[in-house]
């Protein structure tokens, strides 16, 4: 089975109940010419473009960001002033939207990554890929997932597992989930860059194959 065969089969991240139209597409991307009047290296400026984004479209989750070269990390000491290539995709969606399993899985590990602009509440789960294991990783959580989840949890796709976080518990971000998928964690728990400086993107994306489809109903 391909991988995309095998994504295929999943279950919307955020659930049944939001219809086709309630998302849109949004870019963060540096050459994005509309991205442009807004100073999204602040919070201000990330949530009056994402709000002006859902306004146009009428919708209530914004989805985009793989492979993205975005420079509004540029000024966080998180990202060394180096990495811009975002490796995941966001959903952009309020504080307390749920979660759903999107495959079967189990936890793999889980952790509190508190640094300004890093995931904060972070849960990591396993999946019996079509070519071995293959990790999903969900960032910008609620704090209070990382007690109702535990490492060798089964999940069943479809189960709610956890839900999206406020500023002070996600990192600092406007309320959003990021996903990523991973085929080797390279010894790591709880945590993977989920940004890449550009002369190392091509590693981490052949690492971290695109997970847009995971986003969409």
């Amino acid at each position: 089975m391909e991988l995309h065969t095998y994504l295929n089969r999943r279950f919307p991240l955020l659930g049944r109940d939001l219809p086709p139209d309630a998302y849109c597409r949004i870019s963060l991307d540096r050459a994005h010419t509309p991205l442009q009047a807004y100073d999204t290296s602040t919070y201000a400026g990330l949530e009056a473009y994402l709000q002006q984004v859902l306004h146009r479209a009428g919708a209530r989750v914004a989805v985009g960001g793989y492979a993205e070269n975005r420079s509004l990390y540029e000024s966080s000491p998180h990202y060394d002033g180096r990495r811009s290539i975002h490796l995941g995709v966001d959903l952009w969606a309020p504080a307390g939207t749920p979660v759903y399993a999107p495959l079967p899985g189990r936890v793999h590990s889980l952790a509190y990554n508190d640094a300004p602009l890093d995931y904060g509440a972070t849960v990591i789960v396993e999946h019996d890929g079509p070519e071995g294991p293959l990790y999903s990783l969900y960032g910008h959580l609620s704090r209070a997932d990382l007690s109702k989840n535990r490492p060798g949890q089964v999940l069943a796709a479809g189960q709610v597992f956890c839900r999206l976080g406020k500023p002070e518990e996600n990192g600092g971000w406007v309320p959003h989930l990021h996903v990523q998928l991973i085929r080797d964690l390279e010894g790591m728990r709880g945590d993977y860059p989920g940004v890449a400086a550009p002369e190392e993107a091509k590693r981490y994306l052949q690492n971290c194959p695109d997970p847009s489809i995971l986003a969409w109903p």
